[in-house]
């Protein structure tokens, strides 16, 4: 029999925890506008966890699968794992197309091996790091029967104008960020914000050539407005003062669970950085997926600030120890 449970809180946030490998539960989870990977890391470290990272990415094949199909363009997929694990599934992850965004780093600093590494013995220099990959699904159109992602199409309708591509800046009113950054060919490409784009639409539709109007429309009758386009793409807000080198101390004290005098689970991540990753890529009331829940750090911070949360983990003990967490880290009403 499955076992589940949700829980929610007297704003009415929920928070829905399944006992059992992700992959059967994706098809009934609402989609996401978060997806919090912290699964195995190729090292044997847990039931399931591939003794190697060399065979990390045919694990996580039919979960990038499974993501890519239940995701919209708002998604971000952060994938936590060591910094080989990582490289061994991108090309996975980029297969089922997802696009990389960032590689951030999370420093846990000396503390972390402070004692436990003989300087004499080691072979290269003491690991205190793991990644937190950011990823996103790149918007795409299809015009005409050709399917393009948003930067080509974007430089596209400007193009068929045939206004200067220098006007651009004029349209947004910048120096050289049109040109320089939202119609540019290369990787310093990125999307122009909603304003921007706002204006780049209604300068093309005036002045643009008249027998190729309307301009930045998807379905051939209307421009997308500035919100529509909003909407097209991830949630993103940079706080000030983080960058992606996070220097946070390894778990310890009242946040570690312990059984006894030992970690209940080993990969248990702080929610300082758990919170930063819903906070960032998500809106109050969306959906945060948790696929490999452990002691569901990710769904206590989804709780926090307001977003229901899904998630799964397949060891009974741990999951178990998860919901107890949550019920008496929260004031929640179990069902």
């Amino acid at each position: 029999m499955e076992k589940h449970c949700t829980m929610i809180d007297k704003k009415g946030t929920k928070a829905t925890l399944y006992c059992g490998d992700a992959l059967e539960f994706y098809s009934t989870w609402p989609r996401p506008t978060v997806i919090i990977s912290d699964g195995p890391y190729g090292v044997g470290g847990f039931r399931g966890d591939p003794h190697t990272p060399e065979e990390l990415a045919e694990w996580y094949e039919p979960h990038a699968k499974a993501w890519a199909e239940a995701t919209t363009s708002r998604t971000t997929l952060w994938f936590w794992g060591t910094e080989i694990g990582w490289a061994s599934v991108h090309p996975v992850l980029k297969k089922n197309g997802w696009s990389y965004v960032r590689c951030n780093i999370w420093d846990k600093g000396l503390k972390h091996v402070a004692g436990n590494s003989n300087t004499r013995t080691l072979h290269s220099l003491p690991v205190v790091t793991e990644v937190c990959v950011q990823y996103v699904r790149t918007p795409s159109f299809t015009v005409g029967g050709e399917h393009m992602e948003m930067r080509d199409w974007l430089r596209g309708e400007w193009k068929r104008t045939r206004l200067p591509w220098r006007e651009a800046n004029k349209a947004c009113g910048v120096k050289d960020a049109a040109t320089r950054k939202y119609l540019d060919d290369s990787w310093l490409w990125y999307a122009p914000p909603a304003e921007a784009f706002g204006r780049l639409v209604e300068y093309a539709n005036e002045h643009g050539a008249k027998d190729g109007a309307p301009y930045f429309s998807v379905n051939g009758h209307t421009p997308l407005t500035a919100r529509e386009w909003q909407l097209l793409k991830p949630v993103f807000r940079c706080p000030s003062g983080i960058t992606n080198v996070w220097q946070q101390n390894p778990l310890n004290g009242v946040e570690r669970l312990k059984n006894g005098l030992k970690a209940l689970h080993l990969n248990q991540k702080p929610l300082a950085l758990m919170r930063l990753l819903v906070d960032t890529s998500s809106d109050i009331g969306d959906t945060v997926w948790e696929p490999f829940g452990g002691l569901f750090s990710g769904s206590l911070a989804a709780l926090e600030l307001q977003r229901n949360s899904f998630a799964a983990e397949v060891t009974e003990a741990v999951y178990d120890a998860g919901v107890a967490r949550l019920r008496s880290a929260t004031d929640l009403a179990l069902f």
